[in-house]
């Protein structure tokens, strides 16, 4: 009976947690990323108030600091990225009669994306004509709700805000929580959240530290080459490879897409981008992955790509923010859970002694 009354605390707990995220996700954006940004600045202020500094000054000192740091990226890379954007949509129409052509010139390129009955190219046509109007009208679509869902003004104001509180007062907000923790459990709990805080930290840090790299060596790398929109696609490139796999399969299918219609019939040109994309993907799999994120963090590529598709369906931007943290905890909790089922009388058939 107390076992049942515990699960049913916590299952209400959850579908309650479940329900004011569902009701307020609207308006909780510039909190999420501000904690969120408060978090992974939690680790320098601690290094500064090692050395005497006081957390308020600390907090003020960094988060001024990022926000120059973002200010400047903001105003150097975005009109770039945004008019590159923009002349790769206009171009786009050319580029799918250039890919056509080549599909009617080249039958391994025609037996790899398909004909249709009547031995036409018309499912090559439907693809791209499905993607022009991807890029033409979803995008910008995307852009006006987006603006008026994420509020713009209150990111900039708010969250900015937000962080600079929370990371002022970090060590009393978690002190606060863990007075919370039922006596009987506190041992318990912490030791979850400690390994929640390690699977989490370890990935966001090292995780973003990868997407910088590739996005920068993707955007140089296929600018020197030539490639148009280069920048554009190594920054697209780079934001996604936060997803396992996403990002480079971005980086490989876009750069070879645009190479095709831009440089053929030179292929040596195209062998060079090709080649400049399976390099990252090298360096990403052996070398920077396994060297800044590491394989102890416990989050499955599957687990995290589903979480990411999950929380961003049903919660939109906001959901995007937690899902990593949430399948964090999700899989330190399961982890947990089987531990504790496996010692269980359930599993051994065995009483307890």
């Amino acid at each position: 009976m107390w076992f049942e009354r515990h699960i049913v605390f916590w299952v209400a707990a959850f579908l309650v947690f479940v329900g004011l995220l569902w009701l307020l996700h609207h308006v909780l954006l510039p909190f999420v990323v501000g904690a969120a940004l408060a978090y992974l600045l939690d680790p320098l202020a601690e290094r500064l108030t090692r050395r005497g500094m006081s957390r308020l000054v600390a907090a003020l000192i960094i988060l001024a600091g990022f926000v120059i740091i973002f200010a400047g990226l903001f105003v150097l890379i975005v009109p770039v990225l945004a008019a590159q954007l923009e002349a790769f949509i206009d171009n786009v129409p050319a580029y799918v009669h250039r890919l056509e052509g080549l599909v009617t010139v080249h039958p391994w390129l025609k037996s790899i994306l398909g004909t249709t009955a009547d031995g036409g190219d018309k499912s090559v046509t439907a693809l791209m004509s499905k993607s022009i109007g991807y890029l033409t009208d979803v995008l910008p679509t995307l852009w006006t709700k987006g603006a008026a869902l994420l509020s713009v003004f209150s990111l900039l104001v708010i969250t900015p805000v937000v962080a600079f509180y929370l990371l002022a007062d970090w060590d009393r907000v978690v002190n606060s929580f863990d007075g919370l923790i039922p006596l009987p459990y506190r041992d318990t709990v912490r030791s979850l959240f400690t390994d929640i805080n390690k699977a989490l930290s370890g990935y966001l840090h090292g995780q973003l530290l990868v997407c910088a790299i590739l996005g920068a060596y993707y955007a140089i790398g296929l600018t020197l080459a030539g490639l148009s929109f280069g920048a554009l696609i190594g920054a697209v490139s780079g934001l996604l490879t936060f997803v396992p796999y996403v990002g480079s399969l971005t980086a490989l299918v876009i750069s070879l897409g645009v190479a095709l219609a831009q440089f053929s019939p030179d292929w040596t040109r195209i062998i060079i981008v090709v080649v400049i994309v399976l390099v990252g993907q090298f360096l990403e799999g052996n070398v920077l992955s396994p060297k800044l994120v590491g394989e102890s963090v416990g989050l499955h590529p599957v687990w995290l790509i589903f979480a990411l598709l999950a929380f961003g369906y049903l919660f939109g931007f906001v959901g995007l923010v937690l899902a990593v943290p949430l399948a964090a905890a999700a899989g330190v909790l399961t982890r947990f859970a089987l531990e504790r089922y496996r010692a269980s009388q359930i599993y051994t058939g065995k009483p307890p002694t």
